[in-house]
């Protein structure tokens, strides 16, 4: 039999004491306290032996379930939390309150699971907001009467009320809150990516590209161990290049993996990165092929990345942590960036030094068609000259001794021409000395070598100081200049002319040679013009080239003076 209803004035004072209390309860932002601080309330509000709030997941499923009312240890003794059946199912699935004199007696119970205490009256009330079921409030055993009354549940009913506005608040706080942490997260993987990114390209050495790489990702993800294998060319094994941490010495029993076998063989070839749970392998055997020193360490989980290239597999990235939980999200898709990262950057390496071999080919090709075309050319016409000279050594003394001074002649020309190229193809740098006296260096070696004319002068005339980088870039073009006026120009006089102003140091070669035109002339590697403009642009300057075949050339370079 339900007891006598309060009196209008104790049904104020409760509903004021509650209002208060809800008040405090909308500014609670946390979830967890906030559920507990409802069914305190609750209890408090009804005089309740027992209370719990249940809060249901977006699927509708009971994700918390908080109880008040039983100590620790009787929780504990339970055998497990509750399922979402019985009274508490009927609450999860409907919108009315449940309010009952003797649990037992309803069709809808399922009883207790063992250890469980025992309770007789009740009352559920729904938290409802907009329309949506956001959990439930459970109330059994009042204290100082055998059931609950009308008023209970109207004073639950209004605390549910207030508890959906504030868990609604609490959970899009929350949502923000997350929001906002995965977008500083993802910033911050950006400004890594992009730091990253520079230390790539600053590099030509692939070891010391992957060591930093890995060192900034193990750094950042707080990684235990890292590991980098690498297939060179069209080999089918990966060797281990990289390893960084103390936790273990290797991951793997190997350090070479056949294309295809093993779990670094068969990421390589599939393409396909793969998280590994160390304690739970999805296949035991493959614990026979990690490092005894891995199992034996705190490292629980394996991310294993392909460095996928334009042309294939370059190699495979594989990072451990010890954490509790695997690679979120985010950490994937970070990890998944840095290995696309790395694979340019070792792309692009593996490119360079294609290319730098093809130059070398074609500068090869150069000089053995120029001296093919040239001085071996030379060399027969002497031999020539000389056979011819024999045959006249009887009969006509006097020509004889002219063929042989004509090839004494010309195999000093020939020998000038060596000299070119070896001026050329030797390489010379600033020592200790300034841009000037450089080249005056250089214009001393270049008329020992060709005999040709030079004038060298600097206005004003006083020493001239450049960053090294710019004096040597000059330094550079000029002896490119005086290397293909050697060799192609056929001239007479160069002239060499070096001016500053406050801004730009300018630098001006001329040459009364044969001369050519540049609008027809292949800017190649092997010619000498594109490294000139190379070596300008790299400085932070400019070059022009003016000639005719027949007025000889200008090359006129200028760099910033800072």
């Amino acid at each position: 039999m339900e007891t006598s209803l309060l009196t209008r004035e104790q049904l104020l004072d409760r509903l004021a004491a509650l209002h208060r209390a809800s008040l405090e309860l909308v500014s609670d932002i946390s979830i967890d306290s906030l559920i507990e601080r409802i069914a305190h309330l609750a209890r408090e509000q009804v005089g309740a032996r027992y209370a719990a709030v249940g809060i249901l997941d977006e699927n509708g499923n009971l994700a918390r379930f908080i109880p008040v009312g039983m100590s620790h240890e009787e929780i504990a003794r339970m055998a497990h939390p509750p399922k979402g059946l019985g009274l508490i199912g009927a609450l999860m699935r409907g919108t009315q309150s449940i309010r009952l004199a003797r649990i037992s007696n309803d069709p809808r119970s399922v009883g207790f699971p063992p250890h469980h205490p025992p309770m007789e009256s009740f009352l559920g009330v729904p938290i409802r907001h907009a329309d949506q079921n956001l959990g439930q409030i459970y109330l059994t055993d009042k204290i100082d009467a055998p059931e609950f009354t009308a008023d209970d549940q109207a004073v639950i009913e209004m605390l549910a009320a207030y508890a959906g506005v504030a868990l609604a608040n609490a959970r899009l706080l929350q949502k923000i809150t997350q929001r906002e942490a995965e977008l500083t997260r993802r910033n911050e993987n950006l400004a890594l990516l992009n730091e990253m990114a520079s230390t790539l390209a600053t590099s030509s050495d692939v070891r010391q590209i992957l060591g930093k790489a890995l060192e900034q990702l193990m750094d950042y993800l707080d990684l235990e161990v890292g590991e980098i294998y690498l297939r060179e060319d069209d080999s089918p094994f990966l060797n281990l290049c990289v390893h960084q941490g103390e936790a273990v010495p290797h991951l793997w029993l190997s350090t070479s993996f056949r294309l295809g076998d093993g779990i670094v063989g068969n990421i390589a070839l599939a393409q396909t990165p793969r998280i590994i749970d160390l304690a739970r392998p999805q296949n035991p055997a493959e614990t026979e092929t990690f490092h005894p020193a891995l199992l034996e360490s705190d490292v629980r989980y394996l991310a294993c990345f392909p460095l996928q290239g334009r042309t294939g597999t370059l190699g495979v990235l594989c990072a451990g942590i010890n954490h509790t939980l695997p690679f979120d999200e985010l950490e994937t898709q970070f990890l998944s960036a840095i290995s696309f990262w790395v694979s340019t950057a070792l792309e692009n390496t593996y490119l360079n030094v294609q290319q730098r071999r093809l130059a070398v080919l074609e500068e090869r090709e150069r000089i053995g068609m120029d001296l093919h075309d040239g001085i071996i050319q030379d060399i027969y016409a002497v031999g020539l000259t000389l056979e011819h000279a024999r045959l006249l050594m009887n009969d006509d003394p006097e020509a004889a001794r002219q063929r042989i001074d004509q090839a004494i002649t010309d195999l000093n020309n020939t020998i000038r021409d060596i000299r070119a190229y070896i001026l050329d193809l030797r390489p010379r740098k600033l020592h200790e000395e300034n841009l000037m006296d450089g080249l005056r260096r250089l214009v001393a070696e270049f008329r020992a070598n060709t005999q040709v004319e030079v004038q060298l002068q600097a206005i004003p005339n006083e020493s001239i100081n450049l960053p090294q980088p710019a004096a040597l870039a000059l330094f550079h073009i000029c002896q490119e200049a005086l290397a293909n006026i050697a060799k192609h120009a056929h001239a007479r006089h160069v002239s060499i002319t070096l001016w500053t102003s406050n801004q730009r140091t300018l630098l001006e070669i001329n040459d009364d040679g044969v001369g050519f035109d540049v609008s027809k002339t292949r800017q190649v590697i092997g010619h000498g013009l594109a490294n000139m403009q190379t070596r300008a642009h790299q400085a932070g300057g400019e070059i022009e080239f003016s000639s005719e075949p027949g007025n000889g050339t200008t090359i006129l370079v200028w760099v910033p003076n800072r």
